[in-house]
């Protein structure tokens, strides 16, 4: 207990830390990428049922107002985006309740940036030579269709599986009791084979870049149809040694749609005993002011620094992590 009051990182550790972030900001002053600074504190929480916003009570001028830990800047930066802002990017501290251990925080670091008219492609392709900057041993990249790793890994289509089977699968590759999956709907089973099977594959020897996840799927990134005629995620995510660091979206700028997908989102929440979140309203009339098409991307830059220094602990390359803070 007399100890609590020490960094989990040494200083040398935070030295290099501070070593790798000034590489972050020399790669996009190269490239005419203006950083910006938003809120971590906003009128709207994220409404996805993988994650868990953190809200506070506050004194506005306005009166007592609820206020979500943002999980991310995206809400803030599409609104700079919409005023006229051109690339942009972020080093930001972000909130996502019970997410602690090996690889996470509650309170973390993302590096999050967007991209006016650039292709999914073309962002792929700029976050791996940014990965590769900071961790001098990544490899090359290799592309995977989420269908196709399914078939590989487990022998089963995530698409047309019955979610009966899908449920079987994943209590017994997740090591669960079955009972604890009955209810639970075709993306919570998908999730699960992702993380026990197919993720600890990837990223061995290649920087793995995962692609046409189900539309269901799809959070804020727009959606394509795929060689089979099903509807995809037009997004990316980015794995090195079995670690998820990256997750580019091909950007939604469809304030209805998006509008639509934060109800459903709560509806989805509602029906798994979670709490609903504040939609954020300012994000939807800046969706309907106008966002440029484009691509954003947000990067886990505390994982990237585990790597790069080679940690077994996120909380190695933290100076506090949690519950040291």
């Amino acid at each position: 207990m007399m100890d609590d009051w020490q960094p989990t990182a040494d200083i040398g550790t935070l030295r290099e830390r501070a070593r790798l972030l000034a590489e972050v900001r020399a790669f996009f002053a190269a490239r005419d990428v203006l950083e910006v600074e938003t809120p971590v504190l906003g009128q709207g929480g994220s409404t996805d049922t993988h994650l868990a916003s953190l809200a506070t009570q506050a004194q506005t001028d306005r009166g007592e107002q609820r206020l979500w830990l943002q999980t991310s800047p995206e809400f803030h930066m599409k609104r700079l985006l919409a005023a006229g802002s051109g690339p942009i990017f972020q080093l930001a501290k972000s909130f996502r309740d019970g997410e602690v251990g090996r690889r996470h925080n509650i309170e973390f670091t993302m590096l999050e940036w967007y991209r006016p008219g650039f292709s999914l492609d073309q962002l792929l392709e700029e976050t791996t030579a940014l990965i590769q900057r900071l961790i001098p041993h990544a490899m090359p990249i290799r592309r995977y269709r989420y269908r196709a790793l399914f078939h590989a890994c487990l022998d089963v289509d995530p698409f047309t599986a019955p979610v009966e089977a899908l449920r079987t699968l994943a209590a017994q590759n997740a090591e669960m009791p079955a009972q604890a999956l009955a209810n639970e709907p075709r993306d919570v089973c998908l999730d699960l084979l992702m993380g026990a099977v197919i993720e600890p594959t990837l990223g061995q020897g290649e920087l793995s870049a995962v692609v046409e996840y189900p539309a269901s799927q799809a959070a804020l990134a727009r959606r394509h149809q795929d060689p089979d005629g099903d509807w995809v995620a037009s997004r990316f995510e980015l794995y090195f040694q079995g670690v998820e660091l990256a997750n580019g979206y091909d950007e939604l700028t469809d304030a209805n749609e998006q509008r639509q997908r934060f109800e459903a989102d709560n509806a989805a929440r509602v029906a798994l005993g979670l709490p609903q979140v504040d939609v954020d309203t300012h994000l939807l009339a800046a969706l309907e002011h106008g966002m440029p098409d484009g691509a954003g991307v947000a990067l886990g830059i505390d994982r990237v620094i585990q790597l790069a220094l080679g940690k077994r602990q996120l909380s190695e390359v933290l100076s506090f992590a949690t519950p040291n803070c």
